[in-house]
């Protein structure tokens, strides 16, 4: 399967269980690969023969807004919204990345990955 990927893109948000996190915030990491058929948009080089990575941008941005205790429910949001605005999406993987949890030791990161197919 073909692979759509947006890598790296940057939110303020405020998720976490503790109070300190749902007051400040931080910045958290998303990575989303999507696998999509790209042949015909390949051979049509038309827009709408694939999935538009601007839309899914403002798809992922919009439900990172929403503020939740646990990652895996961001990441679980973000998995149903981009599989019903896009019916190409066969499946999916969503990363997200903490990069400053309140946990004591030296890391670059903690997150979590959640991989879904299209029921």
């Amino acid at each position: 399967m073909d692979k759509i990927f947006l890598n790296g893109m940057q939110f303020y948000a405020y998720h976490g269980v503790f109070e300190a996190e749902n007051k400040l915030g931080q910045i958290f990491i998303v990575d989303v690969t999507l696998d999509v058929d790209l042949k015909q948009a390949g051979e049509s080089d038309a827009l709408e023969h694939t999935v538009n990575y601007g839309a899914v941008y403002e798809d992922v941005k919009r439900e990172m807004m929403v503020q939740s205790k646990l990652l895996e429910h961001v990441a679980e949001r973000i998995a149903k919204t981009l599989f019903n605005h896009y019916n190409q999406i066969m499946a999916l993987k969503v990363k997200i990345t903490k990069q400053n949890p309140p946990i004591h030791g030296v890391y670059n990161g903690v997150g979590i990955e959640i991989s879904r197919e299209r029921q």
